[in-house]
């Protein structure tokens, strides 16, 4: 096959495997045609030039995938004790990740109760002014004027029915008595204590029917309840039985439909109970601070 003019010439390939180097053939010299060759090199620094930028980028690709992996198998570690696992080689973690705490527990609260339920514990002082403090009691829109208090030893001879041998039974130690009026209404709520709850809670059982605390006049109250039929109740809390008379001070029989006349009576055994879970959360507070 002639490779001169005229004839087929093969195609140099700069990256084919023992293909020809372009000749000039416009001569028959052997001189290399050297604007080609210029061209040729031209031509492969360019396509070395691509593959380079091209292989780094795919490079940094890889790179950036293989940190972003890192994080996220770090991040979502399962870890139980809550180190770092994924650290590099030559990382090193000065003492433990997780703090350490000397496990520490608050005293349970006091119950105010716990204080109120025996003499033993009970030793704030009392009196009619603690129990019954100022000269007006205001219940929601309701105003109830004090009248006078009494306080005594001799619990019997505050108590009427049969309420004093049932004081007497369970060794009453104290009775303490106020009076409150509204309008025609007129209540004595009075207060007994004992050294324990048990008696407290068994004299309330008892004074159910026939046993009453007698009215207390005085201080512009007359008599009230001597004779007449009134509301009697008996209640108890801690180591404190409480009972109100409640009637009219025109001397009228109360009767199931005199509403104000039970209204009178709840609000004054409410507030007596406040008053005395007051005297226990104090005294709560006081043993837990002190």
């Amino acid at each position: 096959m002639s490779y001169g003019q005229g004839g087929p010439q093969s195609q140099w390939d700069p990256w084919k495997p023992n293909s020809q180097q372009p000749w000039n053939s416009g001569g028959d010299d052997g001189t290399p045609d050297w604007a080609a060759l210029a061209e040729a090199s031209e031509t492969r620094n360019k396509r070395r030039k691509l593959l380079f930028i091209g292989g780094g980028a795919i490079a940094t690709i890889a790179v950036g995938t293989a940190v972003a992996m890192a994080v996220v198998s770090a991040n979502g570690s399962n870890n139980a004790s809550g180190n770092p696992t994924n650290l590099p080689a030559s990382a090193s973690v000065s003492g433990s990740a997780t703090p350490s705490f000397a496990p520490t527990s608050a005293p349970p609260p006091l119950d105010p109760r716990d204080f109120i339920s025996t003499a033993k514990k009970d030793k704030a002082p009392i009196s009619a002014d603690t129990l019954f403090p100022g000269t007006q009691l205001t219940v929601g829109t309701t105003v109830y004027k004090k009248g006078a208090t009494a306080d005594t030893t001799s619990c019997a001879s505050a108590a009427g029915g049969k309420l004093p041998q049932i004081l007497t039974a369970n060794s009453c130690t104290r009775l303490i008595r106020a009076t409150y009026t509204n309008g025609g209404i007129a209540a004595t709520i009075g207060v007994a204590l004992f050294d324990t709850q048990d008696q407290a809670t068994k004299v309330k059982r008892q004074a159910a029917k026939n046993a009453m605390v007698r009215s207390l006049s005085g201080k512009g109250v007359k008599d009230f309840c001597n004779a007449a039929v009134c509301l009697t109740t008996a209640n108890s809390v801690g180591r404190y039985a409480y009972f109100t008379t409640v009637g009219f001070t025109d001397g009228k029989n109360v009767t199931n439909k005199d509403s104000k006349v039970f209204g009178t009576g709840n609000d004054l055994q409410q507030f007596t109970f406040d008053q005395i879970i007051r005297r226990g959360r104090a005294q709560a507070s006081a043993a837990t601070n002190g």
